[in-house]
């Protein structure tokens, strides 16, 4: 049972460590669709335009998305199978922590019967942070219709060296739900 105790803690931290950084992901994709009939990409401009965010992190999502087409097989080309657009959106998360803490909180001091007097702290402690999500979508070139939509959604930083990496991480994420598994029949 100590052990246990011991323990505890220190899975809280790694999961909260972990819960931090990561990003979640969902896809929806369009299940009369023979996916492995796609072989070839290209950038779908008109929708990557119209994404709302500056052009090096634009930048940053379609090298990280060519990269990740790549490595699976694809091939970028002129006359593509499928185009390629992207979404994107950001909310504002604000937490407030109202933890009072001190001698005076927990009855070793304060006014009234537990004591003559002490010290305490009730501060309310508020952190913003930004929750991004990326869309990536995958659109049936001669159809011209949306045949799979990978979403990932988790924090970001706005330090420059670790955007990149923090991209990368959502598009890896994303991607490895593509191509979605065949259904059992």
């Amino acid at each position: 049972m100590k052990k246990i105790f011991k323990t505890l803690p220190l899975i809280a931290l790694l999961v909260l460590a972990t819960s931090c950084s990561s990003v979640r992901v969902s896809t929806d994709f369009d299940r009369k669709t023979d996916f492995n009939q796609f072989k070839t990409f290209a950038f779908f401009k008109t929708g990557i335009d119209k994404a709302e965010i500056n052009d090096i992190d634009k930048r940053r999502i379609l090298r990280a998305i060519e990269a990740e087409l790549l490595a699976k097989g694809f091939t970028k080309s002129e006359d593509p199978d499928v185009l390629i657009s992207i979404f994107t959106k950001s909310n504002q998360r604000v937490d407030v922590y109202n933890n009072a803490w001190g001698m005076g909180a927990w009855g070793w001091g304060g006014w009234g019967p537990w004591g003559w007097g002490g010290w305490g702290w009730n501060q309310p402690a508020v952190s913003t942070r930004t929750e991004g999500v990326l869309f990536v979508d995958l659109i049936n070139a001669k159809k011209k219709e949306l045949i799979w939509q990978g979403m990932g959604t988790g924090f970001l930083t706005r330090k420059s060296e670790k955007k990149e990496q923090r991209i990368k991480e959502f598009v890896t994420k994303i991607m490895e739900q593509y191509p979605p598994e065949a259904e059992a029949k």
